[in-house]
């Protein structure tokens, strides 16, 4: 090592083309270096480019044209600033009563027989699985991606007519994707208020009785409103933690209990959304972006608290989905549609059968080693 340092010095101080451009610190010890180095006459760190930037030529022009971009030029010189990344409170959205919630539709030719080949452990044969928010939407898909990997599933949702009519509706499906099944799978219909404790006990008691275990639980329930965050009333927000927070909660523990005392593996998928992640423009959303934020870190802690017990816990983060509630949305607000799809990637909006491959995963043995995880299906949203 020294004599490779001689060497260098010695080059250095041969060469006449230039001169070195930094000499060596006179050695300190360590006790006085932090006092003294600053004082030393022949001392000098190394540069980082600031000697050669300031012989460079400086075009006063250029610096005061770039310099508009930055903090020190005026605020609005350019029309475009920040104009894609501002929340609108023109837009406000409030979700409808359960009246007046559209239904939606098992996906078509998703299940029955095929020969190709895949991992034995991706089936979910043998399990059942409760689906909280499952007579709607990605819930209903999330249930039906269940059936057809062979689990037999409690829908839950706070209109069980509707739950009871895609119950059989599902089970419908499955029949006529796999004729001469011998095992169809059984697809039951149950009442909860998620952010009920007492409702979701009751609940979690009937699913049990009904089907002798729970193994997996999907929490869709779920709802978002744009409101801008002065103007959001609060018995509103209440409600919307009530269900996205407090009902997520309830159920996992619910289950969780039901999991240990058979001492069971099993489990839990959260549905999130990308909004727990980055905040969501043009809409404003403050209160539904900070629930998901709490549903996520969530999955995060109480996949570490029963990781002992063989519970995992994970969470999926949908972006934009092209739901029934969706199309309602944008056609009382079509200009968002051209928004939304700008700031993704992929430059589209996402299905709900999307999301079947995901929660199926997370269910199945075929993701026995992911817990705590965030999977986000959003077509590369969150990652610009």
């Amino acid at each position: 090592m020294k004599s490779t340092l001689l060497r260098q010095v010695a080059r250095a101080s041969a060469t006449p083309v230039r001169a070195p451009t930094f000499t060596a610190a006179t050695r300190v010890p360590f006790s006085q270096t932090e006092k003294t180095a600053t004082h030393l006459p022949h001392a000098r760190n190394f540069s980082n480019g600031a000697i050669l930037k300031e012989k460079a030529p400086k075009d006063d022009a250029d610096h005061n044209k770039h310099d508009e971009y930055s903090t020190s030029g005026k605020p609005g010189a350019f029309e475009h600033e920040g104009q894609h990344s501002r929340t609108d409170n023109r837009i406000k959205v409030e979700y409808p009563e359960e009246d007046n919630l559209p239904a939606s539709k098992p996906v078509q030719g998703r299940g029955g027989f095929h020969f190709k080949r895949t991992l034995a452990s991706f089936s979910l044969e043998g399990r059942v699985g409760v689906v909280t928010g499952g007579a709607r939407g990605l819930g209903l898909v999330m249930s039906q991606a269940l059936v057809v990997s062979g689990a037999d599933v409690a829908i839950v949702d706070l209109n069980k007519d509707e739950a009871a009519r895609q119950a059989e509706e599902l089970m419908k499906h499955f029949r006529e994707e796999n004729p001469g099944a011998e095992n169809i799978p059984k697809v039951t219909a149950h009442y909860a208020d998620v952010s009920s404790p007492e409702s979701v006990n009751a609940a979690i008691a009937e699913i049990v009785a009904d089907h002798g275990k729970i193994d997996n639980l999907v929490t869709s329930a779920g709802f978002t409103e744009n409101f801008d965050a002065i103007q959001y009333p609060f018995d509103r927000m209440q409600k919307l933690w009530g269900v996205n927070v407090n009902g997520t909660y309830l159920f996992a523990i619910g289950v969780a209990k039901h999991l240990m005392e058979r001492k069971a593996p099993g489990s839990v998928v959260f549905i999130g959304s990308m909004s727990g992640s980055i905040v969501n423009v043009p809409q404003p959303q403050a209160p539904y972006n900070a629930a998901k934020a709490a549903v996520r870190h969530l999955a995060s802690s109480l996949a570490v608290e029963w990781a002992h017990a063989g519970i995992r816990v994970n969470c999926i983060s949908p972006g934009y989905m092209l739901t029934a509630l969706t199309k309602k949305i944008l056609d009382d607000n079509p200009e968002l549609a051209n928004k939304w799809t700008s700031l993704i990637p992929q430059g589209k909006m996402g299905r709900p059968e999307d999301l079947m491959g995901a929660v199926t995963f997370l269910c199945s043995d075929a993701s026995g080693y992911v817990t705590g995880a965030d999977l986000r299906v959003d077509g590369g949203y969150t990652v610009t």
